[in-house]
């Protein structure tokens, strides 16, 4: 969870404990005879039956419904490198467009060769002194005309087959050290900040005998109404498989779904 979220709309900034934990009062305060608020439970499976759906849980507890609204997010693909976990939050990062501004006329390195992390030097470079993207691989997986602009700014800098060995720092982060996988030559560059983008992992396994997912794992959505391609289920978020994600888009993503939710359930 970031210790400091710059994005969601209405606010210049706020933890995402406090966050979470507004989201959390908002539910409650409408708990009552048509919302029942099950805390600490984690879904199992869900299964279809002839008009309804059984949703069960770890305890084993049972439920049957005829909708069902999944937004169970994504969690980062984190990075196997020494003292990265005990950094994280500390100067590593798996989001730069919420702790960006944090790192203003630093240098910092972003871990990934994707489009997302592609996108996130091109936010970084409106801040830092300097990016440097480090690739595990031979070939960028990003389009090419995005390489091919984020790599035109004369802040930018990118090195490819390379393997992440240590982050360095005490209390903060101070460095990376890294190997050429070509030489075997091994570097520590000085840097104040570390942007991980090598993927997420939807949380999406208990659904997956139940609606189409995607080659990573996201459910497939109708991105106009939210749809699963299983009637009866909507999707939003970062499980599914819409193009960008962040946390303005997930919430406007989820009201959609329950605007949705609500005609089918009261015209039918």
């Amino acid at each position: 969870m970031s210790e400091q979220i710059y994005n969601w709309i209405g606010t210049t900034s706020i933890s995402g404990l406090d966050l979470a934990d507004s989201f959390k009062k908002h539910v409650l305060a409408n708990a009552g005879e048509s919302l029942e608020v099950k805390e600490n439970t984690l879904v199992n499976i869900i299964s279809k039956e002839k008009k309804s759906f059984k949703v069960k849980t770890e305890t084993g507890e049972e439920f049957e419904t005829k909708t069902i609204l999944i937004a169970t997010g994504s969690g980062r693909r984190k990075l196997p490198a020494k003292n990265a976990d005990r950094l994280e939050h500390k100067g590593l990062t798996y989001c730069a467009s919420c702790d960006g501004p944090l790192f203003t006329d630093m240098d910092v390195v972003v871990i990934g060769g994707g489009n997302a992390a592609f996108e996130s030097a091109a936010q970084l470079l409106a801040y830092c002194k300097s990016v440097t993207l480090l690739h595990r691989s031979e070939n960028f997986r990003a389009d090419e005309i995005t390489v091919e602009r984020v790599l035109k700014n004369p802040k930018m800098k990118a090195q490819k087959n390379i393997d992440i060995l240590e982050v360095k720092g005490d209390n903060f982060v101070e460095g990376i050290v890294y190997k050429d996988k070509i030489t075997g030559k091994e570097t520590e560059m000085k840097v104040s900040g570390i942007f991980v983008e090598i993927g997420q992992i939807p949380n999406t396994s208990f659904v997956k005998d139940l609606v189409p997912l995607d080659e990573i794992g996201r459910i497939k959505i109708n991105p106009f109404n939210q749809k699963t391609e299983m009637p009866g289920i909507w999707a939003a978020g970062d499980c599914t498989n819409v193009l960008y994600h962040q946390n303005n888009i997930a919430a406007g993503d989820a009201v959609r779904a329950l605007e949705d939710i609500y005609l089918y359930m009261h015209t039918r």
